[in-house]
């Protein structure tokens, strides 16, 4: 593949971490907002949206852990080229921090997801 081609895949790579993270942010954070309707709303309520953010943080994870990964991947593709531009050399030099969007980041989520099943099962 060529410099352009690789660079093009990992801004592709980029826009998926992005969009990954979306949904599964918007879902948490209008959560926090719903705590006390969705209590009211009963135990079936709470379970749903317990399930509901489950999927969905296992979805996010899993596809921002790929797409990183896939990111990852291209910067060493893009390492072998003999006379890199400054922007396969930035794109190089950026790839390591991809292992926040791997690892910490679903860590956070789980820590909230905690949180938020400790409130909505809090009695």
């Amino acid at each position: 593949m060529t410099e352009k081609e690789l660079i093009d895949l990992w801004n592709r790579a980029r826009t998926h971490l992005v969009f990954a993270q979306l949904a599964p942010t918007f879902l948490l954070i209008t959560t926090v907002g719903l705590v006390p309707a969705i209590r009211d709303a009963g135990a079936f309520a709470v379970l749903a949206a317990l399930g509901i953010l489950l999927a969905s943080g296992i979805l996010g994870a899993l596809v921002e852990f790929a797409a990183a990964h896939e990111a990852q991947a291209v910067a060493r593709d893009l390492a072998a080229i003999a006379k890199p531009s400054h922007t396969t050399r930035a794109i190089i030099r950026y790839a390591p921090w991809l292992n926040v969007a791997k690892f910490v980041t679903p860590t956070i989520f789980v820590g909230i997801f905690v949180a938020l099943a400790a409130a909505l099962l809090r009695g």
